[in-house]
């Protein structure tokens, strides 16, 4: 008997000091000291403002008693597994925590999510699909923004894909005081599906290229280096900043969510934009509330639409501007063109409400009259900058400046510029476009020795080390890393960055070496 009892007592005890483990293996563990806060105050921040209280007005906002919190780690798995997806998403503690952020603590804004996702994910997937790059990482911008054209981060960035003004720059976006591009849906997505191709051709792996997208390549090679070259992801993990290390986990997080919220009774929030929009380029100033009120629309719902405009104009005088708009008002826009840019025009075209932010009242700016006078145009070259343009041409720098759209005094090799001039002097400001710099210099009576020499194009130095055969190109006063990329064929930013080690492409400075790998 005692034999019988021993041989049922203690593979029952084994098994039950076994159940532990059987739990511990059907996650892969991390020792978890990250917190999900920083995503939950996020998802706070980015949705508490007007965008969402307008695109939700009306709708309840509770989260539902129904909602199913937490299932277990084998389901989780599986259903990441059964993804259609080239991005296998990797499974873990910290990924379940996450996603208990979607389904559990913060459904109330997850729902307004899942009613975004209508608007803006189609766009997202057709033009990640030209790029060539996988469709499934249009769930980046909801960790990103959470789905909000108008998300502006503790740290500045801005727009659906959270942009930094430097980067934004360097993928063609414009940002001034009356547009800003990282804030239109579309063309912001054309400069991420650029920024994430050029760090695929760094990675070659893409949640690799998802971290690099939240800290910068510079921090991930320098936790790949610190891992002693390992390049996986769970890898290099605590050698990561400590939010890019819940970025991962928050990507795969939202990619389940949005797959499976319906397994967890969570219902999207129906917003109050139209699903069905068309966009028309305009080729001359108009304002949003003319629009309104001409074609009787909701300003909100247009302002939604149009995010980019930050005072409410559309510079289409200074090249031709979209406008998004219901499709079926696109035709009664079209043929009131003319009624809609004529409504009000002194109120609502004003200089001030062209070159400030909407209430103020400090612009006094007046523009020039250009009447009688004679049109040049100056093309841009090497060691020119505004303030010497406008001493050869006479006139005042803020003239300069407004003729030509220019914000700040940023200005590209090979830039066409009108300068409006005394009809008496034409013939003689006529010939600087074709004179050196020496020559404009002696033209203004002023010393051009040493001026010149420094002003002068660096010559790109060969250099042979043993990473290979590189040059090197000294920053020069205006340049951008893009601009740099240019000067090179086959270069990309990301190929300076990360040769380099810059994290911040905004922090390069005049003088400063930066190796460039010439490509064939």
């Amino acid at each position: 008997m005692k034999k019988n009892l021993k041989k049922i007592i203690l593979p029952l005890f084994l098994s039950i000091v076994a159940l532990p483990a059987l739990a511990v293996n059907d996650t892969i563990i991390i020792r978890s000291d990250e917190s999900t806060e920083l995503i939950e105050h996020d998802l706070d921040s980015l949705l508490n403002n007007w965008f969402i209280r307008m695109s939700v007005a009306g709708a309840d906002l509770s989260s539902a008693d129904s909602v199913i919190h937490e299932f277990s780690d084998s389901i989780y798995k599986d259903r990441l597994s059964r993804i259609n997806s080239i991005i296998i998403p990797p499974y873990n503690n910290i990924v379940r925590n996450h996603i208990h952020v979607y389904t559990e603590r913060k459904v109330d804004k997850f729902r307004v999510m899942l009613g975004l996702q209508d608007y803006y994910f189609p766009m997202i997937e057709d033009i990640f699909d030209s790029y060539g790059l996988p469709v499934e990482l249009k769930y980046m911008a909801v960790i990103e923004s959470a789905l909000n054209p108008n998300a502006v981060s503790r740290a500045g960035a801005t727009g659906l894909w959270q942009f930094m003004y430097s980067t934004g720059r360097m993928y063609g976006l414009t940002i001034n005081s009356v547009v800003d591009e990282r804030r239109d849906p579309v063309r912001a997505t054309h400069a991420a599906a650029k920024y994430l191709k050029d760090l695929y051709g760094i990675y070659n792996d893409w949640i690799l290229v998802i971290a690099a997208y939240n800290c910068g390549p510079g921090n991930v090679n320098k936790a790949i280096r610190r891992s002693g070259n390992r390049k996986d992801y769970w890898e290099i993990y605590y050698r990561l900043p400590r939010e890019t290390r819940g970025y991962i986990p928050a990507y795969v997080a939202a990619t389940y969510a949005m797959n499976y919220y319906r397994e967890h009774n969570i219902t999207p929030i129906q917003i109050n934009l139209p699903l069905a929009v068309d966009t028309v380029m305009v080729s001359t100033d108009m304002h949003l509330e003319q629009i309104t009120a001409v074609l009787d629309l909701p300003l909100e719902e247009l302002r939604a639409m149009n995010p980019q405009y930050r005072t409410g104009l559309v510079p289409g005088r200074s090249r031709p501007s979209p406008v998004t708009l219901p499709l079926d008002r696109l035709g009664d826009f079209i043929a009131m063109t003319d009624t809609i840019t004529g409504y009000r025009k002194d109120q609502y075209l004003t200089t001030v409400n062209q070159t400030s932010m909407p209430q103020s009242t400090a612009s006094t700016f007046t523009p020039p009259d250009v009447t009688g006078k004679t049109r040049l145009t100056y093309t841009v070259k090497e060691g020119d900058n505004l303030g010497f343009i406008s001493e050869w041409y006479d006139v005042p720098l803020s003239e300069l400046r407004y003729w030509n759209n220019i914000y700040r005094n940023i200005i590209r090799v090979g830039q066409k510029l009108t300068v409006y001039v005394d009809p008496s002097k034409a013939e003689r400001y006529s010939k600087i476009n074709s004179m050196t710099f020496a020559e404009k210099q002696q033209l203004e009576g002023k010393p051009v020795g040493n001026t010149s020499l420094a002003l002068a194009s660096p010559q790109p130095l060969p250099v042979t080390s043993g990473e290979g055969d590189y040059v090197l190109y000294t920053v020069r006063y205006g340049d951008t890393v893009w601009d740099i990329a240019k000067k090179f064929s086959g270069v990309s930013v990301s190929d300076i960055l990360s040769l380099n080690n810059i994290t911040d492409a905004s922090r390069i400075k005049v003088g400063q070496k930066l190796r460039i790998r010439k490509k064939s």
